[in-house]
C-alpha cells in the first residue's frame, strides 16, 4: 500500500499503539522503575552481581509491582496479562533482575498458584510475593532437558507413614540449571514421577524445602552451583538432588491429581498424557514472558545501534565536506531497518498473544469456567512458536547491532556485549526452540492428537489425515479485515503491486498451506511404506515440518501487525506503520525468494522487483529510523550505554582533528585501533 510518508511522526503516537492493552503497566514501570539502579552494571564479579540482584528483587517486592498476577485475596490484582507485561518491561534494564523476578514470581509463584490448592495458597503465596520465601522451579533434569514427560526423579507415596519419598536415582536425574538454587532459594517446586500403590501416575509437582532459615541445605538435599556462565551473572543457577527426602502428603501440589491418606489416586483428568499437558499448559505464562522479554532486549540493542548510526560518520563522498553518516548507507539500512520492522511485528504479535493468555486464564481461574481445550492448545502452540521466533530474532539482531557499532559495540560500557551474553540462553530455556517449533507443526497436522496422542507416537501407521484442517488458517485479530484484503487481490499476481497488503497476506497464507500439504503428503507416504522404522517416519520429514511451523508463525505475525495498524488512530503514525509493515512482509519474502521462485509464487522479473522495492522502502524509512526507536519508549536510565551520551560529542571533536592516516590520496583506508588505545 504505497503512500507518501509524512515528514515527521510523533513517536508518542507510535508508543501508544505499541503499549496496547497494558499501557498502564508500561507507563507505571517507566515512571516508577525508570531508575538507574535497574540498569545493568558492568565489571562485577559473580558474587557482587548475585548480591546486587537479590537485593533489587527484594526491593522490587516492596513496590507491589510483582503481585499483578496473583489472586486478589492474597494482595494481588488477578491480572495475568499485566504480570507478563511487567516482566517484559524489566527486560529493558538488567536481564538478571528480569530472570530472577521471572523465576520467583512467574515460575515458582505461578506453579504454587496454578498447580496448588487453597491450603498451599494460604501457607505460601504472601511470603512468595514479599520475597520472604525465595523459591525455585525445579523441572529440568541433566539427562532429559525438554523431555519433561520422561523425567527420572521419583516421588513415592508410603501410606504407612503418609509421606512421600523424593529421590534422585542417578546423576542424569539431577535437577540442573535451576534459578535461585545456588544461593537464595529456600523452597522448590520439584517435578517428579508420582508412584503410589506400586503404579506410576505420571509427572506431578511437590513443594520441597531445600534450605533452612540459616541457609543450610535441608537433610537429604544436595545443592550445587552451576558455576560461571556466559551471561546472567546475577542469577544463581544451581543443581539439586534428593536422597530419599521425606515430604508430608500435603506437599503435593494437587490441583490436577490427589493422593488420599491410604494412597488412593484420583484425578478429574483420567488420561495421563492429557493430564500432563493440562498441567504444563497452566504454566504457559513463563514461555510467553521469555518471548516478550527477548523482544524487549532486542529493542534496546536496536535503540543503541540506530542512534549510533545517526551520528557516527565513516568515509567521505564526492562533493561532500564531511564523512557520511552510517545510517545513510544502504548496506547499513539493510542491517538495521528490516530487523527494526520485525521487532515492530513481534511487538504486535506478542500483544495479541498476551491478550489471549490473559482472557483464557481469567475465564478458567477467575470465573471458574471449564477449560476450552481447543483454545488452550492454540495458546500453547502460539506461545511456543512466538517464543522461538522472538528469541532467534534476538540472537541474530543483537549480533547485527554489535557489528553495526564496530569496535564501540564490543565495549562492555555500550551494553551490546552484555545483551548478547544475557540473551543467548533464551533460545533454549523455557523450551528448546527446535523442539517448540515441532510442537507448533504437530498442532497443525490433522489427526495428530487423535491418532498419536503424545510426542512419542509419530511412527504409528494409524496416521491418516486430510490435507489441511480448517483451523490451520484460523485468523488472528482483525479477521474480517484480513479476509477482505485477501479476497480483493486480483487473479494475476503480476498485476498487483508488491506493496498491496492483500497480496502479501495471500502469499504468506499460500506459503503456509503449501508447506503443510507437502509435509502431510510425505508423512502419509512414509506411514504407508512397509518396513519403515517408526522413528524414521517422522525423522525423515523433520526439516519440512520445522519449515511448516516457521511459515505458520510468519503468517500469524503479519496478521497481528495488520491488526495493530487497524487500531492506530493517528494518521501520520498509521502511514509510517504501513510502510514498516511492508518492510517486514517484503523482507521476509525476499529472504525466501528461492522457495517462492521454485514454487511459482514469483516470476524472475517480480523477484528482481521485490529486491528493488525493499531498497526503496529502506530509503523511505531511513529519515524515520530514530523516530521508530523513540516509539519503543525505553527510559534512558535503563539503557546505560555510554555510546549514546558520548558519540555525538566525540565525533564532532574527531572531525576537527587532522585526518592524516585515515585517508591516503583518493582512497579511503580504515585503521583498526584496539580498544583503549
Amino acid at each position: 500500500m504505497t503512500a507518501t510518508l509524512p515528514t515527521t511522526v510523533d513517536p508518542a503516537r507510535l508508543q501508544e499503539v505499541l503499549d496496547g492493552r497494558w499501557a498502564h503497566v508500561r507507563r507505571d514501570a517507566r515512571e516508577h522503575l525508570g531508575d538507574p539502579k535497574y540498569a545493568p552494571v558492568y565489571g562485577e564479579s559473580v558474587e557482587e552481581a548475585r548480591e546486587r540482584v537479590s537485593r533489587l528483587a527484594a526491593e522490587l517486592a516492596t513496590t507491589g509491582r510483582v503481585s499483578l498476577g496473583f489472586p486478589v485475596e492474597y494482595g494481588g490484582q488477578a491480572d495475568a496479562g499485566g504480570s507478563v507485561t511487567a516482566i517484559e518491561m524489566l527486560a529493558h534494564g538488567d536481564l538478571s533482575l528480569m530472570v530472577k523476578a521471572g523465576v520467583q514470581w512467574g515460575l515458582f509463584g505461578g506453579a504454587v498458584q496454578l498447580l496448588g490448592t487453597q491450603r498451599h495458597h494460604d501457607a505460601h503465596l504472601r511470603d512468595i510475593m514479599s520475597f520472604d520465601l525465595p523459591g525455585c522451579f525445579a523441572m529440568t533434569e541433566t539427562g532429559h532437558g525438554s523431555d519433561v514427560q520422561q523425567l527420572r526423579t521419583t516421588c513415592t507415596y508410603d501410606p504407612d507413614t503418609q509421606t512421600f519419598d523424593l529421590h534422585t536415582p542417578h546423576e542424569a536425574a539431577r535437577k540442573d540449571y535451576i534459578g535461585n538454587a545456588a544461593r537464595d532459594g529456600r523452597m522448590a517446586v520439584v517435578f517428579a514421577q508420582l508412584v503410589t500403590g506400586g503404579q506410576g501416575r505420571g509427572v506431578h509437582a511437590w513443594l520441597v524445602p531445600i534450605r533452612d532459615e540459616r541457609g543450610t541445605p535441608c537433610p537429604g538435599v544436595t545443592i550445587g552451583d552451576d558455576g560461571p556462565k556466559a551471561g546472567l551473572l546475577g542469577v544463581d543457577n544451581g543443581r539439586l538432588s534428593f536422597d530419599h527426602v521425606r515430604l508430608p502428603r500435603e506437599a503435593l501440589l494437587d490441583r490436577y491429581g490427589q493422593v488420599a491418606a491410604d494412597g488412593t489416586y484420583t484425578s478429574d483428568i483420567a488420561n495421563e498424557t492429557r493430564r500432563f499437558f493440562t498441567m504444563l499448559g497452566t504454566l504457559v505464562r513463563g514461555r510467553v514472558s521469555v518471548g516478550g522479554s527477548a523482544s524487549a532486549a532486542t529493542r534496546v540493542a536496536l535503540d543503541v545501534a540506530v542512534r549510533y548510526g545517526d551520528v557516527r560518520r565513516q568515509f567521505t563522498a564526492p562533493g561532500r565536506d564531511r564523512e557520511v553518516v552510517l545510517n545513510d548507507y544502504l548496506v547499513h539500512q539493510r542491517k538495521l531497518l528490516p530487523a527494526l520492522a520485525t521487532s515492530y511485528a513481534y511487538a504486535f504479535a506478542q500483544e495479541e498473544l498476551v491478550g489471549r493468555m490473559h482472557d483464557l486464564h481469567t475465564a478458567v481461574h477467575e470465573r471458574g469456567e471449564e477449560v476450552d481445550e481447543a483454545a488452550q492448545r492454540e495458546l500453547e502452540s502460539r506461545a511456543a512458536g512466538l517464543k522461538a521466533a522472538q528469541t532467534w530474532h534476538t540472537t541474530r539482531t543483537i549480533q547485527t547491532c554489535r557489528e553495526a557499532c564496530g569496535g564501540a559495540g564490543y565495549l562492555a560500557e555500550n551494553r551490546l556485549p552484555q545483551l548478547k551474553a544475557d540473551t543467548d540462553v533464551f533460545t533454549t530455556f523455557e523450551g528448546d526452540n527446535t523442539v517448540l517449533m515441532q510442537l507448533v507443526a504437530k498442532g497443525l497436522l490433522t489427526g495428530y492428537r487423535d491418532a498419536f496422542g503424545s510426542l512419542d507416537g509419530w511412527g504409528r501407521v494409524a496416521f491418516v489425515a486430510d490435507l489441511v484442517r480448517e483451523t490451520v488458517l484460523e485468523r488472528t485479530a482483525a479477521r474480517g479485515l484480513i479476509a477482505r484484503l485477501v479476497d480483493a487481490v486480483p487473479g494475476r499476481d503480476e498485476d498487483v503491486p508488491l506493496r498491496d497488503r492483500g497480496w502479501q497476506l495471500k502469499v504468506f497464507e499460500a506459503r503456509e498451506r503449501h508447506t503443510l500439504e507437502g509435509a502431510i503428503r510425505r508423512l502419509r507416504r512414509n506411514a504407508a511404506t512397509d518396513g519403515m522404522d517408526p522413528f524414521d517416519v517422522f525423522n525423515s520429514v523433520q526439516d519440512h515440518v520445522l519449515r511448516t511451523a516457521q511459515t505458520h508463525v510468519d503468517r500469524i505475525v503479519l496478521e497481528a501487525f495488520v491488526a495493530g495498524i487497524e487500531r492506530t488512530p493517528d494518521p501520520a503514525a498509521r502511514a509510517l506503520l504501513e510502510a514498516v509493515c511492508d518492510l517486514y512482509a517484503l523482507a521476509t519474502l525476499e529472504a525466501d525468494k528461492g522457495w517462492l521462485l521454485e514454487h511459482g509464487h514469483l516470476t524472475p522479473a517480480r523477484s528482481k522487483a521485490l529486491t528493488s522495492t525493499v531498497n526503496a522502502l529502506l530509503g523511505e524509512l531511513r529519515p524515520h529510523a530514530v523516530t521508530l526507536v523513540d516509539g519503543f519508549g525505553i527510559p534512558d536510565a535503563w539503557k546505560n550505554a555510554a555510546i549514546l551520551d558520548e558519540e555525538a560529542r566525540r565525533q564532532e571533536a574527531m572531525h576537527r582533528e587532522d585526518t592524516a592516516g585515515r585517508t591516503h590520496g583518493d582512497t579511503a583506508v580504515t585503521v583498526a585501533v584496539p580498544p583503549g588505545q
